[in-house]
């Protein structure tokens, strides 16, 4: 009976070379679903709190309860973030600015609008975190997989010199196990290319979502810091 060759038995008979070229590509497969889990979460998890934060933005609460509310979940440990990290950003500053007579509306609302897109940039930072890696996952577990596949070839034809006969089944085994590692390389990189593309459409519907809402509250802001100027001259 022929002896058939498993994949387990594949990679336990593959030189050291190769075995380490697999246990990269698993390791890097292991990494980037764990990172593509996580980077999902996280996106629900923002999608969800930029809801509930329009909701309560639009539904035309006193800025001041809103910006009060964020302050008491995060004093009790709540994480911030997404629209609701801007929001506080520019409400911050604007109060600070609005407090000094000698500021006009239009110095008031550019100081909001710097707060505002720097807590943006941070919040770029928090949404492309991990996808680097995946899109060096994606880009690179290939071609290890080809230098494995390349060095178990180059390794079975060694062997089929010092061999008296030189056939099919006598290099098979050996081109089965670097065929191996080829497949482990696009198993590690079709996720991590695939997850990298549709987290970084995500990435940009939010940072569209973020800078619309960031002219939006300028909006508002201007209108609020020209009504507190025009009282404090009447006042005057």
């Amino acid at each position: 009976m022929e002896e058939q060759l498993s994949l387990l038995d594949l990679v336990l008979e593959a030189s050291l070379t190769v075995q380490a070229v697999m246990a990269m590509l698993v390791l890097a497969s292991i990494t980037s679903w764990f990172m593509i889990v996580k980077r999902g979460l996280y996106f629900q998890r923002a999608k969800s709190a930029m809801l509930d934060f329009e909701d309560a933005f639009w539904s035309g609460s006193d800025l001041s309860s809103l910006y009060k509310d964020g302050s008491e979940r995060a004093a009790n440990g709540e994480l911030i973030l997404g629209m609701e990290s801007l929001f506080r950003a520019g409400f911050k500053e604007f109060s600070r600015l609005a407090q000094q007579p000698e500021m006009d509306a239009d110095a008031i609302l550019e100081g909001a609008r710097r707060a505002m897109r720097v807590a943006m940039l941070r919040e770029e930072e928090r949404l492309e975190q991990n996808l680097s890696f995946l899109a060096s996952v994606g880009s690179t577990s290939p071609y290890i997989g080809l230098f494995g596949t390349v060095w178990g070839i180059m390794h079975s034809f060694r062997g089929l010199a010092s061999s008296s006969q030189a056939t099919l089944a006598t290099v098979a085994p050996g081109i089965s196990e670097a065929l191996v590692a080829t497949a482990m390389g696009l198993f590690a990189a079709i996720p991590a290319v695939l997850a990298y593309n549709r987290y970084t459409a995500r990435v940009d519907v939010f940072v569209n979502r973020y800078d619309t809402f960031v002219d939006e509250f300028s909006g508002l802001l201007y209108r609020q810091a020209y009504a507190l100027k025009q009282r404090q001259q009447e006042q005057a």
